[in-house]
């Protein structure tokens, strides 16, 4: 009879070490779960190829989260909890960098854009416009694209540190209702562009205002980005 192997061992072989004591099985079992996390290159993360449609007003966190899975879906990517990162602020605000796993993450390519949170808020990460794709491979179109439209502008309403903004202005737009008044912090996908932080791809500037007109008048499409849990 044929014995099925676990890491090498054979389950005989296994009993043997189990009777011996030589084996630790829930240091085993994490060391295999994290073996198959590091091999697990499928997309986790995208640049949203379009956004609600609606500027700023995502349906809150709750909405932008589906959006993520809707366009993951439809690519092909399933079996898989999305979170947008986007950052809200006020009584039971959360940090994006909080809300998006541990990593490693990996485009539509199979191209890894960070290892983990610490990587990714580092000057280290890998969120280039040719790394920053959509969910079909896409590649967005920036600053100086001409004659396709500049979307480089991306929401994110987090800071350099990948916490909220902790200033009274608005930085979220009513934290992803808002479809009018307001702003929020936005990134630059393709590192360029304007703003005190031209090449930040998560805080460039704020926008214009929080309209799907506002958001185009100055380099946006209600894009964010979309990060995989697990």
């Amino acid at each position: 009879m044929r014995l099925k192997t676990i890491t090498g061992i054979s389950l005989s072989g296994l009993g043997a070490l189990l009777i011996a004591g030589c084996v630790d099985l829930n240091a085993w079992a994490q060391s295999d779960a994290n073996a198959n996390k590091a091999a697990d290159q499928s997309m986790s993360f995208f640049l949203t190829s379009v956004g609600p449609g609606d500027g700023a007003n995502l349906g809150g966190l709750n909405g932008a989260d589906a959006h993520c899975g809707t366009l993951a879906s439809a690519a092909g990517t399933t079996g898989k909890t999305w979170r947008a990162y986007l950052s809200t602020t006020g009584q039971g605000g959360v940090n994006a960098m909080d809300r998006i796993g541990t990593g490693p993450w990996f485009n539509a390519n199979g191209e890894q854009v960070a290892s983990s949170v610490e990587n990714l808020l580092s000057d280290d990460n890998n969120l280039t416009k040719t790394a920053s794709i959509s969910e079909t491979g896409a590649i967005i179109s920036g600053n100086g694209d001409y004659p396709n439209r500049n979307r480089h502008d991306i929401l994110t309403g987090t800071m350099l540190n990948g916490a909220a903004s902790t200033d009274s202005e608005d930085s979220t737009c009513s934290n992803w209702t808002s479809n009018g008044e307001g702003s929020a912090l936005v990134g630059h996908h393709d590192r360029s562009g304007g703003g005190p932080n031209p090449t930040s791809w998560s805080t460039a500037h704020g926008s214009r205002g929080c309209s799907q007109e506002n958001l185009q008048s100055s380099g946006g499409d209600g894009l964010f980005y979309c990060f995989a849990v697990k």
